[in-house]
This record gives C-alpha cells, structure tokens and sequence, in this order.
C-alpha cells in the first residue's frame, strides 16, 4: 500500500487519483450530512443504508471520472519541460484550489438545494442556471453567501495545503508522452463507456424516495438532466397504439354538453354548448406561489396564517379535492392556460414551438374580452413574457410599476400587495372599454420569504409561514379595495395556487404534495358551496367557462366538474419525468425506461400497495401519450377561427 501511494504521489498521473480521492471524500461526506439531515423522513433499514453507501460510491466515481477530464487532459498535453519547472508549481495550486472550490461549493449548494425540494440536482437545477440573475440573487437574499464563500475558500486552503506534498512531488517521475497518450486513451475509455452505459436509473433502486436520492451524486445527476432537459414520450415511457390512445381519449373526453367537430381520430376538438346567454361577468384568476391545501384551516392548518381566505371560503365556491399538475410555477401556470395533462420534461410554458396554441385566453378573446398576464416580477423569467404574449395575453409585469410605486420587492420580484394595487389599476382602466380576464400571479410566497414589515405579525424573512400570511393579507386588501370598484359586482374572482410548497416524500408521486386550494368567489353571481368531487388543475378553466354558461369550441384537455358525469374524475400529478394518473383510489405512475405501477391509495392518499389494474394503467398511458402527441404534432393549435385574435400584442384603449 505504501509502495502503491509512492508510485502516485511522484508522478502526475497520481493527481488525477488524488482529485479522484477528494471528490469522493467529499461527495460521501455530503451523503452522510444529507442522511442526517433527513433522518425523521428515513424509515429504512440497515441493508438500504448499505445499498445506498454502495450505489453512491459508484455514482461518485463516475462523476470523478466526468469532473476531471478538463485536469486530465492539461496532464496529457503540458510538456515535461514546462511541468518540471519550479515556478509549474503554482499552476498546478491555481487547478487544485479552483476545483476543490467547486467541490467544496457544489456540496453546500446540494445541501441548500435539499433544504428547498429534498432532492438532488435535478431538471429544475439546469432550469434555474439559465436565470442567474434571479438564481443568484434569491441565494444573496436567502442565506448568508458571503460568510459561505469565505467557508469554502477556507476549507479549500486547507485542502490544497494537506496535500501540498502530492502537487510538489508530481514532477519527480518523468513520462513521455506516448505513455501520457496511453494513459489519456485509457481514461477517454472509461469516460466513453460512463456516457453510453451509466444512467440515473441505477440509484432508483428503491421505493423509498429519499433512499434513491441519497445514492445519487448531485453532480452527476446536474450533467444527467442537462442531458435529458426534455423527454420524448414514445422514447423513453410505455405507450400503446397511437389511434388506439386517441379512441380511448376522445371516448373519456366527450361529456354530455360536448360534440365533436370533426371524424379526425387524432383530434379532441369538441363544441361546448350550454342553454341561454353568457354571463358577461369579469375574471380574475390569481395563482398563488407555493400555496398548499393545508396552509389553510378548511384543511386542517391550525396556525391562523390564512385567515382572509379561510374567511373568503365561508362566502365562495370551494373545491376541496383539486390537485396540481407539477411542483414548479411554469406548470401551474401550463395547466391553468392551456388545460393540458403535463408532458414529461419541460413545461410546454419553455418549449419551441409554443405559439398560437389554443389557451384559455383564445376563448375569452373570442367572446370579445381583453385577457391580460400580470406578473409582480420581470416576466422573461421562465419564458413566461413570450409563452404568454404568443398565446392571447397582454403582458404587465414589474417594469409597470415605478419606483415610487414599491413598497418591498427581493429578487422575485415586488410585494403581492404592489403586484395586487397595479392589478386594481389594470382593472379600472381596461373594464372602462372591455370584458376583461386578467391573470396574476403572486411571488411572495417564496424563499427567501421577505415582504414589507408591519403588515402580519410574523417577521420577514424567518418562515414560510410569514410569506403565506402576508400572501394571505395582501389578497384580502385587494379583494376589499376590489369590492369599492364599480367592476366588482360583474367580476368572478378564482384563488388557486400554482403548486404545493413541497412536493417531497417518501414515494416519487406523494399525493397529498400536490393538493391544492381552490376558491371561486362572486358574490351575489355564484353561490357559496363546497365542491368535494376529484379534479384536476387542468379542470379549472372549463369549469369557469361553464360557470359563465359559455359555448364555445374546445381543444382541451380538462373537464368542466358541473357537467362531468358521476364516476369519471380523474387527477394528474407528476415531477419532471413520473407521471401520476389518480382515479378512483389508485394511482398509476409512468416512468422512463417504460416502467408503469399501480397503487393503491390509503384514505389519506398515501400509497398502500402495489396493485394490478391493466385497464387504469393503459388509461394513463392515453392520456400522456396523446398529450405528448398533440403538443409534438400541432394539434393543440388554435382553431383558426381563433388565430386572429389570439394574438395579444395589442393593448386595451
């Protein structure tokens, strides 16, 4: 062993084996912290542990064998006669401590980025990197970076300094460069062999969540969703004949007040006809940020941290069993525009190839009404502005505000209160010449959970809790000032969150993560009452419409609840690769590789067991295939009779 450790601490091949050392001490130290951390979540057993300790090891060493080919092939190409001079030494410290710096900072960011969603790196890592500015500046807002920076420069020194006799030895043993060239061939093998047989299915090896994640290596799985951003459905999840997904799924589309327009077995395309003229009344829908079911005390919450919406629910329409799509904002906001199961991989809000598609907005617009996007902070983010623009909606967003016009805005963007006054600005100037449906979406309920101080009595900046409270007051300081407007008495407002605030469990679908709250509120246009049926978010915009007693034609997915027969409610839930299908008290989850499992739901919609049920599972699989087809193929375009006026680039007189 001793002999071993000479041989590479006197040549430069044994850096390489040293970065090896480093990255996995340190990728093994990380597991161990994330363990502990997790701990209360953790009901597996000695045997896991071991199997997590093994799988992890293994993830470690290939992504040593990804992190250091940049060193390596410095190694195969510098000459000895540069690398054996005496002042080679510091270029060789300049390498080692840029990269234990990144080690050392990549194990504190998969700390801080399972404190957020109890996960790995995964898509929604490769998603934010694209937006630094507002990434960045969340993480300055939220933890103290500068004290962070100067712990990890810190342990960095005191790395590079331990093993300061490695990088000084390592020009003792001279290699030529054939055998630099062999060794350098060797290593592009291994490096090879990693890409094309080495995937993250390995480390799901458990039922339990958390056991997966843990024997994962974030660094790798950051590479592996950068890889795989998106996920063809025929590719990588279990399908069925294409015609044979659409007979299925235009069979469970078609309710009674629905006929189709047309014979093409590819198209859903459906006449909604109901009795009597439309109601001419004003929409607003508000998503809020990260706004779960059980923040509220209609679901059990005993805080007192929504006391304006617990007391809103007692005068409107509440759905109590509604569930999100997806755990991030973009697919929020894809179900409530589009009314469309989600596709694995990205939300279609951030695909190519997503204009013109028939949105709720397209309806309204046909039917005469100004729809409108209001966002509190800067709405390129997520590619929300051109989503939103290409797809029937005006947009306003935080440039509209100015500075005078601010009370408290982070990184996110300006406080819900600000967002809410330029909402009620929006509303008096557009109801003026207008019908109007105006979406807005909240930002305060986010880390680093920050507002203006004095309004709740929970402090900014220290819980959750605080966000959903004041999240909670500035809705009801709009709906107040709402109710002096003269708009007001012809305006339904629709309160639904975007997504839960976690979406972590011990299973990679845990139901109850996705259950959301839904108030429909008009008074003296809808009646109080409480709707207990199962629906999805996707739901939400045909439900409205049928409340407004609209006809029109439909491309969507989704049902209006008041029409949908007894026995046929369905959910979607999903992250950005399983698909859940809930009906009926069991869930089916579709995942990469074409794996499909039925379970069984316990009462409080934990899983129970593993079921078999063929049909439900083929169910599934056509409602995401023929989902996934239509986006890919056109056939969730608008109709043309609503291409002209989908387009939103106009602006209200």
């Amino acid at each position: 062993m001793n002999l071993s450790l000479s041989w590479a601490r006197n040549r430069r091949e044994g850096l390489v084996f040293l970065l090896f050392a480093v990255l996995v001490v340190i990728s093994a130290l990380t597991r161990i912290l994330l363990t502990f951390k997790t701990s209360a979540q953790i009901d597996f057993g000695a045997l896991t542990y071991a199997e997590v300790t093994v799988i992890g090891l293994f993830y470690d060493v290939v992504t040593a064998v990804y992190f250091c080919l940049p060193f390596v092939t410095y190694l195969w190409l510098i000459p000895q006669r540069i690398y054996a001079r005496p002042g080679h030494i510091y270029i060789l410290y300049g390498w080692f401590s840029i990269l234990i710096f990144i080690l050392v900072f990549n194990g504190i960011a998969e700390w801080l980025f399972w404190d957020e969603f109890s996960a790995r790196f995964n898509f929604i890592a490769v998603d934010y990197l694209v937006y630094t500015t507002e990434v960045i500046g969340n993480i300055r807002q939220s933890y103290p970076i500068a004290w962070i920076i100067a712990g990890v420069i810190g342990v960095t020194g005191a790395i590079v300094f331990g093993v300061r006799s490695w990088i000084q030895n390592s020009a003792v043993h001279y290699v030529c460069f054939k055998n630099r060239t062999f060794g350098f061939a060797l290593y592009v093998g291994m490096l090879v062999a990693s890409l094309l047989m080495v995937n993250s299915k390995l480390h799901h090896f458990a039922r339990n969540a958390f056991a997966s994640e843990l024997a994962g290596n974030g660094m790798y799985e950051l590479f592996a969703a950068y890889r795989h951003n998106e996920l063809d459905y025929e590719r990588f999840y279990s399908s069925i004949k294409t015609t044979d997904a659409f007979s299925l799924i235009r069979d469970r589309v078609k309710t009674k007040e629905a006929e189709f327009t047309n014979t093409n077995p590819y198209s859903i395309t459906r006449a909604i006809h109901h009795a009597g003229p439309a109601k001419d009344w004003n929409v607003v829908l508000i998503s809020v940020e990260s706004f779960s079911a059980d923040f509220m005390k209609h679901f059990g919450n005993r805080d007192g941290i929504t006391p304006f919406l617990d007391s809103l629910a007692d005068h409107s329409l509440l759905f109590t069993n509604l569930y999100a799509t997806g755990t991030r904002t973009v697919r929020g906001l894809e179900a409530l525009s589009l009314c469309v199961p989600p596709t694995p991989g990205q939300s279609i809000v951030r695909r190519p190839n997503n204009e013109e598609l028939f949105s709720l907005a397209g309806v309204f617009n046909e039917k005469g009404y100004y729809s409108q996007f209001l966002y509190g902070g800067y709405s390129y983010f997520d590619n929300m502005s051109y989503f939103f623009e290409n797809n029937g909606y005006a947009i306003t967003d935080r440039s509209a505000l100015k500075d005078d016009e601010i009370d408290y805005e982070n990184i996110w963007g300006v406080a819900d209160e600000n967002l809410f006054e330029l909402a009620i600005r929006e509303m008096d100037k557009n109801t003026a010449h207008h019908k109007v449906f105006s979406h807005i979406m909240t930002t305060s309920n986010h880390r680093p959970y920050t507002y203006p101080e004095g309004r709740v009595d929970i402090p900014s900046h220290t819980s959750r809790r605080g966000a959903v409270k004041y999240t909670d007051y500035a809705i009801g300081k709009f709906i107040r000032e709402a109710s002096r407007k003269p708009w007001f008495a012809k305006t339904v407002f629709v309160i639904v969150a975007d997504h839960c605030a976690s979406s972590a469990g011990k299973t990679d679908l845990p139901v109850d993560k996705y259950h959301i709250p839904l108030l429909i509120y008009s008074p003296g246009n809808i009646a109080p009452g409480t709707m207990d049926r199962l629906m999805s978010q996707i739901d939400i915009g045909p439900t409205v419409l049928g409340l407004l007693n609209f006809s029109y034609v439909s491309n969507f997915y989704g049902f209006d609840m008041f029409q949908l027969e007894p026995g046929r409610e369905r959910a979607f839930v999903s992250t950005y690769q399983s698909l859940g299908y809930i009906r009926r008290g069991e869930l089916v989850i579709l995942s990469p590789q074409a794996k499909a499992e039925t379970f069984l739901l316990s009462p409080d919609n934990d899983i129970a067991r593993v079921v078999a049920n063929d049909s439900l599972t083929k169910e599934a699989i056509a409602w995401y295939e023929c989902a996934s087809y239509s986006f890919q193929n056109g056939f969730m375009k608008a109709t043309k009779s609503s291409v002209s006026t989908v387009s939103a680039k106009h602006s209200a007189p």
